[in-house]
C-alpha cells in the first residue's frame, strides 16, 4: 500500500480497492493532506455545521474542539507555502511510486504466461532437442530450428510413426470383442502377423500349398501343369474399368546406362535363383528359368512407351469394349480374367474399358503366344515367380531376407539412399491398417482425435479461411470480379477434419467382414484379406458417391486438396503433437498446423497462377510477382548435394509462402481479439517468435539428394523462402536490413 505522510498527527486512511484481483491503494486528493479524518469528527454529526473558515477560501471543517495550535498557519504566510510545497512534492512521488507498482503488476500479469502443461513441457523438450541457438537466426533460421536433427529424420515420418506406435499400443491391448467383429478380427490378423515362430515353423508349407492349388510347379520334372494366370495391371473408377502399363519390379528406365543396366539384371538374377531355390527346386532348371523370367521382362519393358510420348502423340487413353480388346490382344481372355478381378462387379463382352496404352496389350500379347507356343515352361516360371515375389512378406525370414537384400542392392546401383530397417511390428500394423481400415479408423480416431481437439482444430481451420478472404481483397493482380469469384470459391469449400464420416460413426465403422477367413496360417490369411479388401474395393464403386472419398487414412500425416469434390482433407494423424494440440500455446497451432492449412487452402487457385489460368486478372502485375518470387528463390543458397528444380517446385513455393503469410495474418488477428496467450518456459521466444519457430520445425529434415518428382522445395528453402518473404520476421527478430532473412525487397504474390 502507497502511505503518504501529512502534518496531521493522524492521517486519514484510505479504504482498500482491487484492480484485475489484488489490492491497490486509491490515490488520495490533495486537500486530503491538511485534514484530520472524518472519524474524529463523527460524534459532532448530530450538531449544526460551523460556518467554513474563511481562512484562504479553503472552506475545510474543523473539530469543534480544535485548538489554535492545531489550525493551519494562514495561507498567506511563508511557512504555510514551503509546507505546500513539500506536500506536493510528496504526493507526486507517491504517486510515481504506485504507478510504478501498477505497471509491473500489469506487466506480470497481462503479459504472456509460461505454459507448464506436460504437452507444453514435452513441447519446448522436443524444441530444443532439435535446435541450435547457436546459429544466428536471421542468417540461418533452419539451422536455428532444426540444427541437431540428424540421420533420416524427417518431421512428417517422425509423426507417422508415433501415429503407427499408438495403433500398435491398440492392437495389443487387451479387449474383450463381440464374436466375429472387426474389431476382433483386426486383433487376431495382427496377433497372427506378429506370431514369427508360428510363421518359421511352416515354412514354405502354405506356399506350397497355394502353388498346388494353382495347379501345382514341379520345378524338378520335365514339364509342368499349371493355368497360366491372367495378369495385367487395373484399377476401376466409378464408370469404368482402366488398364494401364504395368509397374516393373526391377528398376529399370529408357535411358539406363548399359553397364549399370547389366549390373541390375545380374543381381535380380540372384534373387530369382534364391526363390526357386527356397521351393526345393533343382539348382540347374531354376537358373535357366529365373534367367528366362528376366528376358520376358526386359521384353515387356520395351513394349512401355513414357508417358510424355503418348501424350505427343494424342494417345494418352483409348475407349474399347471388352470384345474389341480380345480382337486386339486375342492371347487374354479379358472377360474371364476382368469378371474375377472386379467381383461383384457384373460386366459383360460390351463393357467399355478406358485402355492407357493399347499398343502395350498388343505387343504382351503376341509375345505371349510366342512364348505359349514354343516356351510354356517358361512363361509358367515367370508368373510363378513373380506371385512368389508378391507373397514374400507372408512368408518365412528367408524369403523377407531375400527381398530385403534385394532391395538394398538396387537402391545402391541406382544411387538412392538405403531404406531404414523397419521393425516387424510396424509392417504388422501396416498390413492390418490396410485390411481393416474401418475398424482401426474409428479406434484411433477415438483416442486421439476426441470432439474437444476436432472442436479446436476447426475453430484453427475457421480463422485460417478468414483470413484467406480478406487477403483475397487486397491482391493487386486480381481484380474485383476475380476476387468475387475466389471468395466464392472459398466459401464453397468443404472441409473434412480428422475422419470421414464412417470413422466418425461407429455403426459405420464396425463391419464383420464376414467373407474373411483367418488361418489357419498367416499366408492364407492374407490372401484371405486381399480377396476381401478388392470386393469391397469394387462394390464402394457400385454405390452412390455423395460425398468424397478419403485418399489417405486417418492415422497418417498428408493434408490435400481434392479438385474434383472441392473438399480439403486433413487427417486426424496430421492434427498431433507437434504439429498441433488445444493445450499448446495459440502461436505453436498456427505457425504450425494452421501454416499448413493456408497451404493447402491456396491448392485451390493454382490455375490461376499457370499461364492463361486469370484471364481477367492484372496479367502484367501477375506476372511481375511470379517472375519476382522465381527470382528470390533462384537466389538462396543450398547445402552441397541439394538442388531443386524450380520449375516443378514453383506452385508449392507460392503455396509455402502464402500459407505462412495467411497463418500470421490469422494469428495476429487472434491476438487482438483473445487475451492470455502463453509462452513455452527456456526458450526465450516471444509469441510470435515461437509463431516462425513452429513454422520452422514442422520443416525439420535432414538434407538429401532431391528426388526428381519431388515437387516441394528442399527443406532449406521451404524455410528460408517464406520467412524472407514476410517483414514481420524480421521485425520480430530484430534482423539488419540486407542479411539473407531481411532482403532489402520483398515479393507479394499472395
Amino acid at each position: 500500500m502507497c502511505v503518504v505522510a501529512g502534518r496531521a498527527a493522524r492521517v486519514t486512511k484510505w479504504p482498500e480497492k482491487t484492480l484485475f484481483n489484488a489490492p491497490f491503494p486509491a490515490p488520495a486528493s490533495l486537500s486530503s493532506f491538511s485534514l484530520h479524518s472524518l472519524q474524529e469528527s463523527g460524534d459532532q454529526s448530530e450538531e449544526e455545521p460551523r460556518e467554513p473558515s474563511q481562512a484562504g477560501g479553503m472552506g475545510t471543517l474543523w473539530s469543534q474542539e480544535s485548538t489554535p495550535e492545531e489550525r493551519p498557519p494562514v495561507e498567506g504566510s511563508r511557512p504555510w507555502a514551503v509546507a505546500r510545497r513539500v506536500l506536493t512534492a510528496i504526493q507526486v512521488l507517491g504517486l510515481l511510486l504506485c504507478f510504478s507498482v501498477l505497471l509491473f503488476y500489469i506487466f506480470q500479469n497481462c503479459g504472456p504466461r509460461p505454459c507448464e502443461t506436460s504437452v507444453c513441457l514435452d513441447l519446448r523438450d522436443h524444441y530444443l532437442a532439435s535446435g541450435n541457438t547457436s546459429v544466428a537466426p536471421c542468417t540461418d533460421f533452419f539451422g536455428f530450428a532444426c540444427g541437431r536433427v540428424k540421420g533420416t529424420y524427417n518431421s512428417f515420418q517422425e509423426l507417422a510413426t508415433k501415429n503407427k506406435n499408438r495403433l500398435r499400443r491398440i492392437l495389443e491391448a487387451r479387449n474383450s470383442w463381440y464374436s466375429g467383429s472387426g474389431e476382433e478380427k483386426a486383433f487376431q490378423f495382427y496377433n497372427s502377423c506378429m506370431d514369427t515362430r508360428a510363421i518359421e515353423a511352416a515354412g514354405t508349407g502354405p506356399l506350397r500349398q497355394v502353388i498346388e492349388e494353382l495347379g501345382g510347379w514341379r520345378i524338378s520334372e520335365p514339364t509342368w501343369d499349371l493355368i497360366l494366370p491372367r495378369h495385367t495391371h487395373q484399377s476401376s473408377s466409378l464408370s469404368c474399368v482402366q488398364i494401364d502399363q504395368p509397374e516393373f519390379d526391377v528398376p529399370l528406365k529408357q535411358d539406363q546406362e548399359q553397364k549399370t543396366y547389366a549390373q541390375i539384371f545380374r543381381e535380380y538374377l540372384t534373387y530369382l535363383n534364391q526363390l526357386g531355390t527356397l521351393l526345393g527346386g533343382d539348382p540347374n532348371k531354376v537358373q535357366e528359368h529365373a534367367f528366362m523370367s528376366l528376358i520376358i521382362t526386359s521384353r515387356l519393358f520395351q513394349f512401355l512407351r513414357p508417358l510424355e510420348q503418348r501424350r505427343a502423340q494424342g494417345k494418352l487413353f483409348q475407349m474399347v469394349t471388352i470384345d474389341q480388346l480380345k480382337e486386339i490382344a486375342p492371347a487374354i481372355d479379358w472377360l474371364s480374367c476382368l469378371q474375377a478381378t472386379f467381383t461383384p462387379m457384373s460386366l459383360s463382352p460390351s463393357q467399355s474399358l478406358v485402355v492407357h496404352d493399347v499398343e502395350y496389350l498388343k505387343n504382351m500379347s503376341q509375345l505371349v503366344e510366342e512364348m505359349l507356343l514354343k516356351q510354356r515352361d517358361f512363361l509358367q516360371s515367370h508368373m510363378i515367380l513373380g506371385l512368389v515375389g508378391t507373397l514374400s512378406p507372408a512368408l518365412d525370414s528367408q524369403f523377407q531376407k531375400a527381398r530385403r537384400k534385394l532391395s538394398q542392392k538396387l537402391r545402391e546401383l541406382t544411387e538412392q539412399p538405403p531404406m531404414p530397417t523397419r521393425p516387424r511390428w510396424m509392417k504388422c500394423v501396416e498390413k492390418t491398417g490396410t485390411f481393416f481400415e474401418p475398424t482401426l479408423a474409428a479406434l484411433f480416431v477415438r483416442e486421439a482425435f476426441d470432439p474437444s481437439t476436432r472442436s479446436a482444430a476447426m475453430e484453427l481451420f475457421t480463422a485460417i479461411r478468414d483470413a484467406l478472404i480478406t487477403r483475397l481483397r487486397k491482391l493487386p493482380w486480381m481484380n474485383e470480379e476475380t476476387q468475387n469469384m475466389a471468395q466464392d470459391k472459398v466459401a464453397q469449400l468443404q472441409v473434412e477434419m480428422g475422419a470421414s464420416e464412417w470413422a466418425l460413426k461407429p455403426e459405420l465403422a464396425r463391419q464383420e467382414y464376414r467373407d474373411i477367413q483367418l488361418g489357419p496360417n498367416f499366408l492364407q490369411s492374407v490372401l484371405s484379406c486381399v480377396r476381401s479388401l478388392q470386393a469391397r474395393i469394387v462394390q464402394s464403386f457400385l454405390q452412390p458417391c455423395p460425398q468424397h472419398r478419403w485418399k489417405v487414412s486417418p492415422w497418417e500425416v498428408n493434408a490435400y486438396y481434392s479438385i474434383s469434390d472441392h473438399v480439403v482433407v486433413f487427417p486426424a494423424g496430421l492434427l498431433q503433437p507437434p504439429f498441433f494440440h488445444p493445450g499448446y500455446p495459440r502461436a505453436v497451432n498456427f505457425g504450425a498446423a494452421g501454416s499448413i492449412m493456408a497451404h493447402e487452402l491456396l491448392h485451390i487457385f493454382y490455375q490461376l497462377l499457370l499461364p492463361g489460368g486469370c484471364p481477367a486478372c492484372d496479367t502484367h502485375a501477375l506476372q511481375e510477382a511470379l517472375l519476382c518470387l522465381k527470382r528470390h528463390y533462384a537466389a538462396f543458397p543450398l547445402p552441397s548435394g541439394t538442388s531443386f528444380n524450380d520449375s516443378l517446385t514453383f506452385l508449392e513455393n507460392a503455396a509455402d509462402v502464402g500459407g505462412l503469410a495467411i497463418a500470421l495474418q490469422a494469428y495476429s488477428k487472434r491476438l487482438l481479439w483473445h487475451h492470455g496467450e502463453t509462452v513455452l518456459p527456456r526458450l526465450d521466444l516471444s509469441p510470435q517468435q515461437i509463431f516462425f519457430r513452429s513454422y520452422a520445425q514442422v520443416m525439420c529434415r535432414e538434407p538429401s539428394p532431391q528426388e526428381s518428382y519431388d515437387t516441394h522445395s528442399p527443406p532449406h528453402l521451404r524455410v528460408h523462402g517464406p520467412l524472407s518473404s514476410t517483414p514481420a520476421f524480421a521485425r520480430y527478430f530484430r534482423c539488419a536490413r540486407g542479411t539473407l532473412l531481411s532482403p532489402s525487397s520483398r515479393c507479394q504474390l499472395w
